[in-house]
């Protein structure tokens, strides 16, 4: 029997010295206290004579807010009505998704789903990207697309919300802004040349991921055919004949970095460029342009929910670079699903990411 791990809400601790965040608590006491000692340390926030009290006092603070065991339920629609879960986070496969989705949102819980199951339109979409039938079209037309910096207002009322793939999420970010703007030559395509860290294939072992194919390595995979293509098209409105995408795997446990070419139309200066990205994610908590010339790495994102986004550009000849970088397991996977819940409960969009 497949169960649910259901989990209570914590806020963060502050001493004075150093501030604990809620989504840390769960982590073992020492990890805490060693990891956020050193950083308050680093920054200048604590000296190493105010290293005793901050010990203590962190250490009781801590001790005081152990949350309990996590409570595990059946994973049926009768355990998710009588618990009363507002909602259910599913980090199945697809077909999985596909079978626990009915039921779960029957028994009155709304549903995010970090699978590809909900995340294309129509059946037909998901066939053929995906090579297998759609087991539930109905639901499918239903999903909303948890892309939040584009579908904030249709994420509030939805049911059942499709957490965006990883390589979208990075190049719908970077691309749709340009696409909205109209400054791009989409007759010469876009190009995008990917790279992801080791986790972003899942847990699933293969040969393909195991430590002495991936370490001193550097491959491409799933060209012309990767699933997450048509979530790019669909959410920019470029057609495939337009847009040229490829996988690399990095032998790194995380990040993504995406390097994206365009021509640009009409567009005299870098400056216009910042200005179109500006005007687009002015008020968006967890998009993050560098000033022009300069670009994002992936230490700049680990361990983030931010997508940091830089370009070049060379007016003369209307080339431009974008390169954006996200961590596929956060904002490309459970920190964006975290989004999107606050933004399903009403709380603030931020809660337990910064």
């Amino acid at each position: 029997m497949r169960h649910l791990r259901v989990l209570s809400t914590y806020r963060r601790i502050d001493t004075g010295h150093i501030r604990i965040e809620a989504d840390e608590i769960s982590y073992p006491l020492h990890v805490i206290l060693r990891y956020r000692i050193e950083l308050a340390l680093l920054s200048g926030d604590l000296t190493i004579a105010d290293l005793p009290g901050a010990w203590s006092d962190l250490s009781q603070a801590l001790l005081g807010r152990r949350p309990p065991t996590h409570t595990t339920l059946p994973c049926t629609p009768e355990a998710v009505h009588k618990a009363g879960l507002s909602v259910v986070f599913l980090a199945t496969p697809a077909d999985v998704s596909m079978e626990l989705a009915p039921s779960i949102l029957a028994a009155g819980a709304r549903v995010v789903d970090l699978s590809g199951a909900f995340r294309l339109r129509t059946p037909d979409a998901y066939a053929a990207w995906y090579k297998e039938p759609h087991t539930q079209p109905d639901l499918l037309a239903e999903a909303v697309y948890g892309l939040p910096e584009f579908c904030r207002s249709r994420i509030l009322s939805a049911r059942l919300l499709s957490n965006p793939g990883c390589y979208p999420t990075a190049a719908n970010l970077a691309i749709r802004p340009l696409i909205e703007a109209g400054v791009i030559d989409r007759s010469c395509g876009i190009v995008c040349d990917a790279k992801s860290g080791v986790s972003g294939a899942g847990r699933k072992p293969s040969p393909t991921t195991s430590f002495c194919e991936v370490t001193e390595n550097f491959s491409a995979y799933s060209i012309l055919k990767h699933r997450h293509v048509p979530e790019v098209l669909m959410n920019s409105g470029l057609e495939e004949s337009e847009f040229s995408f490829t996988a690399h795997l990095l032998p790194v446990n995380r990040g993504i970095l995406e390097t994206i070419y365009l021509r640009t139309v009409n567009v005299s200066s870098i400056e216009r460029i910042l200005e179109i990205y500006l005007d687009r994610y002015r008020d968006e908590r967890f998009v993050r342009m560098y000033p022009p010339g300069t670009v994002p790495d992936l230490f700049s994102v680990t361990h983030t929910n931010y997508c940091d986004i830089g370009f070049g550009f060379d007016a003369a000849s209307g080339r431009l670079t974008v390169v954006a970088a996200i961590d596929n397991l956060v904002k490309g996977a459970a920190g964006q699903a975290i989004q999107n819940l606050n933004i399903l409960l009403g709380c603030d969009e931020s809660e337990a990411l910064l």
